[in-house]
C-alpha cells in the first residue's frame, strides 16, 4: 500500500520575476552570485543544431575543479590556507557525497563563511555555539555553525579561532571528500593544501544533444498566456529528453507542452555539470545575450542553473534543506529585446528565494 505522504509531490516554492537587462535595477547578476553551488547549467537554443563559436568557448572554458578525499576540516582553518585562499575571496566548497538530511555536511562559501550542517552529537561535541536547524521537525536533531572566518574574532591565535580548531582536530575531528574551486587563477593558492591529500583535478561535463520537431509553447517576451510552473516542467522535460506528446500509447510520461504550442525543427540542448562558479555562468548569459542579438528564427533562448541537492546553503547564506525535494534553482528566459524572465525555485523547506 503506498504510504499516505507519497501520493503528492512535494510542496515548492517560485519566485518569478519579469524586467529587462537594460534595466539597471535588475536583479540577474545578484541572483547569479547569490547561488554559489552549481551543479549544473542547462541552455536551450531552438531552431539551432550547433552553437557558434563565440558560445561554443564559454561552454568549454568553464573553470576546472578539485575533489580532496577525505579531507579534515580543520584545514580549511589551517592560517596559510587563510591568508593565501579564505581572505582574497572567490574560493568555494563543498562536502561531496554527504546527505543534507543525514550526514554531516560543510559548505565554505566566497565571503568567507564557513557553514556546518550537523547532527546532534557532532554539535555537541563540536563545543561551538550553534542553532538549531530550521527544519527540525518534533525535536532539535540538527544544527547549523555558521561562522564568518573573515571576522577578527576568528583571526589565527584568537579565542573563537582557537575553540573551533581544538574541536575540529581534537573532538569532532570530522573528515569529507571535498569539492573546491577558484576563480580564474587562483588554482596556485590551492596547492600547498593539495599536496598533503589525495586529490583529482575534474573538468565540468558537457553534453550536447539536438532535439528535432521539438513542441514548445509559443513564447515572447510578454509571456502572459504561458503558466510558470507548466513552462518549467516543459522545460525539465525538454532538458531531459522526455517527450510531452503525451500519446495515448506512451506509459512513460504524462507531460504536455502548455498551450498555445508551436513545434521547432531542431532545437540544441547543452548541459554542463560539475562545481561551476557563478562568474562562469555570468559569462554565458552574456554570451547567450550577444547570440540572441544575430538575426534568426527564434528569438529566446533558456538557461536554467541547478543548485547541489545537499548543498548546506542555497541562496546567499541561507540553510538548505532536504525532506522529499531539495529543489535550489533558478530558469533565465531571456528574449532579443533585451527583456528575460527569472525564475526562482526552491523546495518547501527553504526559505522563499530573496
Amino acid at each position: 500500500m503506498m504510504c499516505a505522504d507519497l501520493d503528492q509531490s512535494p510542496r515548492s516554492l517560485l519566485v518569478c520575476e519579469r524586467s529587462s537587462f537594460l534595466d539597471q535595477k535588475n536583479r540577474v547578476n545578484t541572483q547569479v552570485e547569490q547561488m554559489h553551488f552549481n551543479y549544473k547549467v542547462s541552455v536551450l537554443l531552438p531552431e539551432c543544431s550547433s552553437a557558434p563559436h563565440h558560445l561554443d568557448a564559454v561552454f568549454n572554458s568553464f573553470n576546472s575543479f578539485y575533489l580532496i578525499r577525505n579531507l579534515p576540516v580543520y584545514e580549511l582553518l589551517e592560517k596559510h590556507f587563510l591568508e593565501t585562499t579564505v581572505y582574497q575571496g572567490s574560493v568555494y566548497g563543498v562536502s561531496y557525497r554527504t546527505r543534507i538530511d543525514e550526514d554531516n555536511c560543510v559548505a565554505l562559501m566566497p565571503n568567507g563563511h564557513l557553514s556546518l550542517s550537523l547532527d546532534k552529537d557532532s554539535f555537541e561535541l563540536l563545543g561551538v555555539e550553534g542553532k538549531p536547524s530550521r527544519f527540525n521537525h518534533r525535536t532539535n536533531c540538527r544544527f547549523l555553525v555558521s561562522v564568518d572566518l573573515t571576522d577578527s574574532s576568528m583571526a589565527p591565535g584568537g579565542r573563537g579561532y582557537q575553540r573551533l580548531i581544538t574541536g575540529l582536530r581534537s573532538r569532532l575531528q570530522l573528515k569529507a571528500d571535498f569539492l573546491l574551486s577558484h576563480h580564474a587563477g587562483g588554482g596556485d593558492s590551492l596547492q600547498a593544501l593539495l599536496s598533503r591529500y589525495d586529490w583529482s583535478e575534474h573538468r565540468p561535463e558537457i553534453r550536447r544533444h539536438i532535439l528535432t520537431d521539438l513542441s514548445c509553447p509559443l513564447l515572447t517576451s510578454d509571456l502572459q498566456s504561458c503558466d510558470p510552473h507548466s513552462f518549467l516542467e516543459w522545460l525539465g522535460a525538454a532538458d531531459a529528453h522526455i517527450s510531452c506528446e503525451n500519446s495515448s500509447s506512451s506509459f512513460l510520461s504524462a507531460l504536455v507542452c502548455p498551450e498555445p504550442k508551436t513545434t521547432v525543427s531542431r532545437a540544441l540542448s547543452v548541459s554542463i555539470c560539475g562545481l561551476l562558479l557563478p562568474q562562469d555562468v555570468h559569462r554565458l548569459i552574456q554570451q547567450i545575450r550577444c547570440y540572441l542579438e544575430q538575426p534568426r528564427l527564434e528569438s529566446w533562448a533558456s538557461l536554467t542553473v541547478h543548485g547541489f541537492v545537499d548543498s548546506p546553503v542555497s541562496w546567499g547564506n541561507e540553510e538548505h534543506g532536504v525532506l522529499r525535494g531539495g529543489d535550489n534553482f533558478y530558469s533565465l528566459l531571456m528574449f532579443h529585446d533585451h527583456t528575460y524572465h527569472l525564475h526562482l525555485a526552491t523546495g518547501a523547506h527553504d526559505t522563499c528565494p530573496p
